[in-house]
């Protein structure tokens, strides 16, 4: 094959290698075997294998397993691999064995070909052994399965949370700077009685709020490791204190809690707590397309729609219509959460699919969840900043409105009762009167009685208006 590969084997004999890859004889098989996608896993879950590797490594030579020297350099080359340095070195397809091997393999050969290096050691000479070193106590069983978790909590912590948080606080911020401009309400899509816009926004705002809750109620499922069950969930070949012990350091090099799984036989053959915890992404990704439909429709126009907001010019709108403004970052949100729920759909089918002693749909669980966490984060961040935080009230228009709704008529049935109330209304729209005026022409309010019960800021709060002292 020339310079530009080198030779490597494994159980079922040689097969040539690139010869500037980190990655052996395994990994190569699995790039030959799988040319499904050309979808590779990303920084979240190659991160991941990082650290597990490193907490394995570590916790081996606490136990007097692997040596110092090759411990030191195993953990100098997961270091590696944590910091991005190597994503170029994992490229098999995400459709591949159900149990991911050959994506713990690659990280196997990965870390075991760099850490010879750092000994002065040529790439492929097993001075550091994949299996017998780097993998040392472990299976493919419960390295992927722990991966997975440790990605998904950490992409949940550091990446959906603070995202979320930065959308709840400009609707909040949105909330409180419309809270004084009263709108039509619409039930139906048709005119109702009047909210103040920032009550809607308020709404929106406890939306996403009890969507972070969603998210962190799964956190605690998610924090289990089935690192230390091996094969099957008994942990065969593994020390008894290496579970606990890996998955504290786990939780060092993270920064977040995770623990040794309550039960290695149901974190291997099971996957329930990624099928909760996507369901928790898919319904914030839910809430976001409510709101950002909502918000198109309130900014529709500008002129001949509802217009009761003023979007920003994000971009030119059409190739062919000048001056149009489409609501772009809206439109963006619509589509992640159709993107989501395809994902949820996918994760779900794998979840349920466990069979026996293994689910074999970990890596489609694991890719279709860390795509959903990363987009439904982006996409959140966008719409706060881009869209949400630059919306104006129209507040003249929105007063023009809602003195026009015949919906005003409801707060006219303490006072003359429901069917005077509702033959106002439709004399109202059938004359092109307001409700002030025809209640006024028909005797059954004064003008001032009239003025006080129909009063759109007094109708956005709780109480009844007609009669009152």
């Amino acid at each position: 094959m020339g310079d530009d590969y080198r030779t490597e084997q494994d159980s079922l004999g040689e097969i040539q290698v690139p010869a500037d890859a980190y990655w052996g004889a395994q990994t190569q098989r699995a790039v030959e075997n799988f040319p499904i996608s050309d979808a590779t896993f990303g920084r979240r879950f190659v991160r991941a294998l990082g650290v597990v590797k490193k907490a394995a490594a570590q916790a081996n030579n606490d136990l007097g397993l692997v040596d110092d020297e090759k411990a030191d350099a195993i953990v100098e080359a997961a270091d590696e691999v944590i910091a991005g340095e190597h994503d170029d070195q994992f490229p098999v397809d995400v459709f591949q064995t159900g149990s991911g091997t050959s994506s713990n393999m690659n990280a196997n050969e990965v870390i075991a070909n760099r850490a010879a290096e750092i000994l002065g050691e040529d790439v492929g000479n097993r001075v550091v052994h994949p299996n017998d070193h780097v993998n040392y106590g472990q299976s493919s069983n419960d390295v992927i399965p722990t991966a997975m978790h440790v990605a998904a909590l950490e992409a949940v912590e550091k990446d959906v949370e603070p995202a979320l948080e930065t959308l709840r606080d400009a609707l909040d911020e949105k909330a409180e700077e419309f809270d004084g401009v009263v709108k039509t309400g619409r039930t139906h899509l048709q005119d109702a009685t009047p909210v103040r816009l920032g009550q809607e926004f308020g709404g929106y705002r406890t939306q996403v709020e009890k969507g972070i809750q969603r998210v962190r109620d799964v956190k605690s499922r998610l924090s289990e490791l089935a690192l230390g069950g091996t094969a099957v969930g008994t942990g065969l070949n593994t020390h008894p204190e290496f579970p606990e012990k890996a998955a504290s350091y786990i939780s060092e090099e993270t920064g977040v809690a995770f623990r040794e799984a309550d039960d290695h036989f149901e974190a291997q053959a099971a996957h329930d707590a990624m099928n909760e915890a996507h369901g928790a992404l898919r319904t914030v990704a839910g809430s976001l397309n409510k709101i950002a439909n909502d918000l198109r429709l309130l900014a529709s126009g500008p002129r001949n729609g509802l217009g009761e907001i003023e979007q920003p010019e994000n971009q030119p709108g059409s190739s062919i219509m000048p001056g149009k403004i489409n609501p772009v970052v809206a439109e963006a949100v619509n589509q992640v959460h159709k993107q989501v729920v395809g994902n949820d759909a996918a994760v779900n089918a794998g979840a349920v699919e466990g069979q026996l002693d293994l689910n074999l749909y970990k890596p489609v669980i694991a890719y279709n969840f860390l795509e959903s966490a990363d987009i439904l984060s982006n996409a959140s961040v966008a719409f706060a900043e881009k869209f949400v935080a630059k919306l104006e009230a129209n507040e003249a228009h929105c007063e023009e409105q809602v003195e026009r709704s015949m919906a005003l008529a409801t707060a006219l049935n303490p006072a003359i009762g429901y069917d005077k109330a509702s033959e106002v209304a439709k004399a109202a729209l059938k004359e092109g009167k307001s409700v002030k005026e025809v209640v006024v022409e028909k005797g059954y309010l004064s003008e001032d009685e009239a003025e006080d019960a129909l009063d759109p800021e007094k109708m956005t709060h709780r109480g009844i208006l007609s009669g009152d002292d």
